[in-house]
């Protein structure tokens, strides 16, 4: 059992692989100490003390999971009044309808067969397998999980862990399909959450994971989408050695677009299902890219340092011109790319939201940078808008221009665009 040294927060570093428990980790990038990326005061309140901690990731020399250093205590990461509510993205409605389908197709769900979501977060994922005559249950601790109940989907209010996993099992039955769609990264003890998923699944069940990609991550220069909640990135090669390690067998692959680039992943106790070429292609190309190996780490930092200079250099010239500059989306990922760069109030005027959003009226982390309801970009037309959104920028400039936004866009990553 690996030793936890616990903060007086209940959190702790990570000295040694969260998959194999090798202490043989090596440093890949440090991002510096950054706040939780959804912990947003309310506008107008003073500035205080932050909690702040160290982002540094690492590649474990034995197994080859890449993961990060420092576990930050759940309770602060997912409280109750978490604001990120999945429905209010398009491409994620779309990717989970398409899940559903695809599901149905491969493996065979009938009407009334189980499903459940672990971070189910206001249901969207569930809707669909819903509207296809699945019994649907989420689990999510946060206040999302009233908005999916609000919707008719059935939800545990809770984290999830072995004892919930036996209580759902008991209560209502075996799960022929179990998802977790960008959380499987998130929860501490990997193996206790594979065990605890296992054990809710029927004999014939499955299991799918969505997650944030790693080779996704290094081709495009995602380091935003590097934060506390993430705890591992995921390639192919390493999940499956997760996997194997529990008695189950990754049968199936796909890339989707999702969150910039992830990797939908499915597995059954092995020797269940046929081996689809998706998974043999997988490994081929990651280790065609460096990611097997580990040698597409090595240029990483240098290509992620060289990227902040030039966004500075670029942001430089327009506030010497006089230009002014709002951003546009609060993903996650903002906060990180925010701090890491060292952007503030005083660069970016504020962040525009979608007005059902959660973070409006709040500050961005770590900074005073307001967040507010994106009509204010209409009103006041900026000379630029900073997509931090950027994986959706194509999409994301032409709703704003036919919502009448006149100015121009800066695209921040991989290498700083002005459209």
């Amino acid at each position: 059992m690996q030793e936890r040294h616990l903060d007086p927060l209940g959190s702790r570093i990570i000295d040694t692989c969260q998959n194999c428990g090798s202490g043989r980790l090596r440093s890949a990038l440090f991002l510096g100490y950054v706040p939780p990326v959804n912990t947003m005061p309310e506008i107008g309140a003073p500035a205080d003390v932050e909690m702040r901690f160290p982002l540094a990731v690492f590649r474990c020399q034995e197994c080859t999971l890449v993961q990060i250093g420092y576990e930050v205590d759940p309770q602060i990461l997912f409280p109750h009044s978490y604001p990120y509510l999945s429905g209010s993205t398009r491409i994620l409605r779309e990717n989970f309808a398409d899940l559903a389908a695809e599901s149905k197709e491969v493996l065979g769900l009938s009407s009334g067969d189980l499903v459940v979501d672990i971070g189910a977060n206001d249901g969207t994922l569930l809707t669909p397998f819903k509207q296809n005559g699945q019994n649907v249950l989420g689990i999510e601790p946060s206040q999302a999980a009233d908005v999916a109940t609000q919707l008719g989907i059935a939800m545990v209010k809770d984290y999830f862990n072995q004892a919930l996993a036996d209580e759902v099992r008991q209560k209502h039955g075996p799960a022929r399909l179990v998802t977790a769609a960008n959380v499987f990264a998130h929860i501490p003890d990997v193996h206790g959450i594979v065990s605890a998923v296992k054990h809710m699944m029927a004999d014939d069940g499955v299991f799918v994971s969505e997650s944030h990609y790693l080779l996704s991550l290094v081709e495009t220069l995602q380091y935003d989408t590097i934060y506390h909640e993430h705890l591992r990135y995921y390639a192919l090669g390493s999940l499956i050695d997760i996997f194997e390690r529990n008695g189950l067998e990754v049968f199936r692959v796909k890339r989707i677009p999702t969150h910039g680039g992830s990797i939908r992943v499915y597995a059954a106790t092995k020797g269940q299902r046929e081996i689809d070429a998706s998974v043999r292609e997988c490994l081929e190309e990651e280790t065609r890219a460096g990611i097997a190996d580990g040698t597409a780490l090595d240029s990483f930092l240098l290509r992620v340092v060289q990227s902040k200079l030039a966004l500075m250099s670029l942001l430089s010239d327009i506030k010497q011109d006089g230009g002014r500059i709002y951003g546009v989306g609060a993903p996650s990922r903002a906060s990180t790319l925010i701090n890491y760069t060292g952007l503030d109030d005083g660069i970016i005027d504020c962040v525009m939201e979608i007005n059902t959003s959660h973070k409006i009226n709040k500050y961005v982390p770590g900074t005073r940078i307001p967040v507010l309801d994106e009509k204010k970009l209409f009103e006041d037309q900026p000379d630029y808008a900073l997509l931090l959104s950027w994986h959706i920028a194509d999409e994301l400039a032409e709703i704003l221009k036919r919502n009448g936004f006149r100015g121009k866009f800066i695209v921040p990553l991989p290498s700083p665009t002005v459209l």
